[in-house]
């Protein structure tokens, strides 16, 4: 039998490469890395309860390798084998994220690792938009950029013959996987030359430059890399030091005591130079680096606490710069708890349970005896990190970077069953993975509490 090496090596092997393929493409993004590395650091010696609580939860080993990327598709051929491209890595497609509510003509899923044991080996992740082409009202450009999409090949060849050698044998070799990290590697680099001439350009990107993007190159560039802060006040305030403009404001919640979900920042996308296919000069603007702050994930009743707070605050931050629209969301989430025996005793976010002492236990576990058991400090509830994204957000990372335009037109237009048809296969929901992850660990200490 032919030694097969594990998925999750394979992704740290495929994550570790994209790193260093986009610092050399975008050198800031090297630069950003220091600066968020710099900061982790001061955050955790000023913190110790904090570092702490890292390390007991297996989180700070991957701190330094966490990243997620980013990428756009534009056919339903390209995202079903970026999905058995990414099953090679041991990613899956979770949640569907209709972007088209904050007026971005694209829906979306995030192929990432769901164990535990593969989320602390690495927990790399690619939020995928598939562009929505029947939103584009103007017809004979929606014909003349599905007919641009359907002439290219995104894939090399061996990287598809790799595919295939995967879902036949169950596997791939070390000197497979490295082949398949390298050709992988070539959907998404980025090039400088567009396939469209420069009207074609033009036409798309006056429709949504997120359309042009999408389309008129040769595969779906990464647009960026994101690593994991512990303090993203921090770095955006300290990103014009090194020599980065940080864009307007942060997105997400509010700071907190206890982070929730996902606050996110960028550096302004880049300004490059494209040569075109009618021999025409131009620049475009895509490509960005991203920083991320994670907290704990929500349960369905604190995600539409969540939702309904920012519905609100969104009325009151238009047009305001960022340390008035972070004071705004502070104040409005001043009726979220912020302290995790609340978020816990209410039910707001998800937990991941663990015996401390089986001194004076008796009884079954059940919802009523847990409570009791944290509090008597026999057993230790641990917040479950949010791995995922928010669609609100994601959106205004994208306006940020591509001339700010919503199109409101678009909104209104959650399709998750076309874009599951396009995938060829059912995204899992975030949700359940939380749950399940809660449930199991509770089942575990019913088991140890017995054993």
């Amino acid at each position: 039998m032919r030694p097969y090496l594990d998925p999750d090596e394979i992704r740290d092997r495929f994550s570790k490469a994209m790193s260093d393929m986009y610092q050399l493409e975008v050198p800031q993004y090297g630069t950003l890395l220091k600066l968020v590395d710099a900061v982790n650091r001061e955050t955790l010696d000023r913190d110790p309860d904090l570092h702490a609580r890292l390390c007991d939860q297996q989180e700070l080993a991957r701190l330094r390798v966490e990243r997620h990327g980013a990428i756009r598709v534009g056919t339903a051929k390209e995202l079903a084998t970026l999905r058995r491209l990414f099953a090679v890595m041991g990613m899956f497609p979770v949640g569907y994220y209709d972007l088209s509510e904050a007026g971005v003509p694209v829906h979306a899923t995030a192929f990432r690792p769901m164990d535990d044991a593969a989320l602390k080996r690495n927990p790399f992740r690619l939020f995928t938009s598939l562009l929505r082409l029947e939103l584009i009202e103007d017809q004979a450009l929606r014909a003349r950029a599905s007919d641009i999409l359907e002439k290219r090949q995104i894939f090399t060849e061996r990287a598809l013959e790799l595919i295939t050698i995967f879902e036949q044998q169950g596997g791939l070799t070390d000197t497979e996987a490295d082949q398949f990290v390298s050709e992988a590697l070539e959907t998404f680099r980025w090039h400088q030359q567009a396939t469209v001439d420069h009207a074609t350009y033009q036409a798309l990107a006056q429709e949504h430059r997120l359309i042009a993007d999408v389309v008129c190159f040769k595969g779906p560039h990464i647009n960026h890399l994101t690593p994991r802060t512990l303090d993203i006040d921090e770095v955006q305030r300290r990103m014009p030091d090194v020599g980065i403009t940080p864009k307007d404001v942060i997105e997400g919640p509010p700071r907190r005591q206890w982070p929730i979900l996902l606050r996110q920042t960028s550096f302004k996308a880049l300004e490059e130079s494209i040569d075109f296919a009618d021999h025409h000069d131009g620049t475009h603007t895509a490509r960005f680096g991203e920083i991320e702050q994670r907290g704990v994930a929500l349960t369905p009743k604190g995600r539409a606490l969540y939702d309904r707070l920012l519905r609100t605050a969104r009325t009151r931050t238009e047009g305001l710069a960022n340390e008035a629209h972070q004071q705004v969301l502070a104040e409005v989430f001043e009726a979220f708890p912020d302290d995790v025996d609340t978020l816990h005793r209410e039910g707001l976010a998800y937990f991941d349970y663990h015996l401390r002492d089986r001194a004076g236990l008796s009884g079954p576990v059940n919802s009523d005896t847990l409570k009791a058991l944290i509090e008597q400090n026999i057993v230790r509830a641990e917040p479950i990190t949010y791995e995922d994204f928010l669609p609100v957000s994601a959106a205004g990372i994208f306006q940020s970077n591509l001339g700010g335009r919503s199109d409101h037109s678009y909104e209104g237009n959650a399709n998750q069953a076309a874009f599951e048809a396009a995938l060829g296969a059912e995204v899992t929901s975030e949700l359940d993975l939380y749950a399940r992850r809660e449930q199991a660990s509770i089942d575990r200490l019913r088991t140890e509490l017995t054993g």
